[in-house]
């Protein structure tokens, strides 16, 4: 009987943890069906889609590292509590917005919300849950419900947007927000770091202003005057630089650069970057091409691409049992470039081709989505000491996001300038060099030790 009630207890913690990442990573997989919806709703064109999921993105990227110390700093729930409140609000603004700038607006603090959120749940349940094998289900009960919005989000957005609106799927956030608010009161413990770092305020500064900017370059370069364009490249290029600069001199840096010196790192990092980069902004084009010219609903293109969420997570655990057996660097190649045939497959055949040839291209999609996302985390946490685990996922989540930044902004912009298939054979192009990386940078590193 006790045993039981531990492992009810142990379930209800776990998915109080995780039940704000659940609904956030939903939204933000919900959302990419529903953006030629919004467009004829609020108007923005191709550039307004980029802006919805980017203002998003960009708020998570930039403040994701910064997140994890503050949980450390002024409590991990507390700041659990404060990310899914900011969520919460702000879907209820995106909900109700009646133009474009609003629902912008209210995109950018969802990312705020969503940045607050993710790193506490890992650290809350790594505390909680001390000894190794239980360590282990918490962090595969989370990586499960990462794979599980990739499933169900799509396929939600679809259905919302065809019969509710696309509102709704704001809508939806709220309760679902507030039940894991009440959650976290009665399962969730509080825990702090108590030599946790003071916050790097002016390199999270930098680093805002500098991703800002270099996404408005990629998203309206095209459409602005010259001018502008080069004025906000200085910008982007200015406040990065003086960000890497500050990162060197500060005691207790946002981004410590010197983990950069293990070429493992960086393949996982250059892996996970060109992986989200081609998946997601995949996605956009997909959305798009699927709605506009093969005339399909927002649920029946859901459905049609229901095999790369599907594939990906039917082999999760095969995947992870290779990569514990032959090492990351054999199934992360091989996923990138399976990624990268994937997507010279669509652009060969282009969004109007028979169905099954677009269906292959979703399953080798997914399946090398499965090859990637595991072992480059994997690889990443390998190629630094124990002590600093923490610090290289964080960089990986961060990694991942400009990735879809970048993926989005760049390839939404290629696909309103020469059309779905260039753009996608575009993605196909940076997996490959991702592949290539892999490759040739994933031997293991001399100097780190995990002694």
């Amino acid at each position: 009987m006790d045993t039981t009630r531990l492992t009810l207890r142990t379930a209800l913690t776990l998915i109080a943890a995780y039940l704000g990442l659940f609904v956030g990573l939903i939204d933000a997989n919900a959302i990419n069906l529903a953006l030629p919806a919004i467009r004829d709703t609020l108007g923005g064109g191709i550039s307004g889609a980029q802006w919805t999921i980017d203002a998003y993105n960009v708020t998570f990227a930039a403040l994701l590292l910064t997140s994890g110390s503050l949980g450390d700093r002024f409590g991990r729930r507390a700041v659990l509590r404060a990310g899914l409140v900011t969520f919460i609000a702000a879907s209820l603004v995106c909900a109700a917005a009646p133009s474009l700038p609003l629902l912008l607006a209210g995109r950018a603090v969802q990312g705020v919300g969503a940045a607050l959120m993710l790193p506490q749940g890992l650290a809350i349940t790594a505390s909680t849950f001390p000894r190794p094998v239980e360590r282990a289900r918490a962090t595969a009960a989370w990586a499960m419900a990462a794979a599980t919005s990739t499933a169900i989000g799509p396929i939600l957005g679809g259905v919302l947007t065809d019969t509710v609106g696309w509102r709704c799927i704001f809508w939806l956030n709220a309760p679902i927000g507030v039940l894991a608010l009440l959650m976290t009161w009665r399962y969730l413990p509080e825990s702090r770091d108590p030599d946790a770092a003071r916050v790097d305020i002016p390199g999270q500064l930098l680093a805002i202003i500098g991703l800002s900017a270099l996404t408005v370059v990629l998203v309206e370069g095209r459409m602005a005057a010259p001018a502008v364009t080069i004025m906000l490249a200085v910008v982007a290029t200015v406040n990065l630089a003086f960000f890497a600069r500050t990162q060197r001199r500060v005691t207790h840096p946002m981004l410590p650069l010197d983990l950069f010196a293990s070429r493992r790192l960086v393949a996982a990092l250059l892996a996970t970057f060109t992986m989200t980069f081609g998946i997601y902004g995949l996605l956009l084009v997909n959305s798009f091409a699927f709605q506009q010219q093969r005339g399909a609903s927002a649920l029946a293109t859901a459905v049609w691409f229901l095999p790369m969420p599907l594939s990906y997570l039917i082999l999760i655990p095969a995947v992870n049992a290779l990569a514990h057996r032959t090492g990351p660097r054999l199934p992360m190649t091989a996923g990138l470039a399976t990624m990268s045939a994937s997507m010279a497959l669509y652009a060969a055949v282009g969004p109007h081709a028979d169905i099954w040839l677009l269906e292959l291209s979703f399953v080798l999609a997914g399946v090398g989505l499965a090859l990637t996302t595991g072992p480059a985390v994997g690889l990443a946490m390998s190629a630094v000491p124990l002590q600093r685990a923490g610090l290289a996922s964080g960089v990986v989540n961060l990694a991942r996001l400009v990735g879809i930044t970048v993926g989005v902004a760049v390839l939404g912009s290629a696909m309103a300038a020469l059309g779905a298939q260039p753009a996608v054979a575009l993605a196909g192009g940076v997996q490959a060099i991702g592949a290539v990386a892999a490759m040739r940078w994933s031997a293991v590193d001399k100097e780190v030790s995990h002694a």
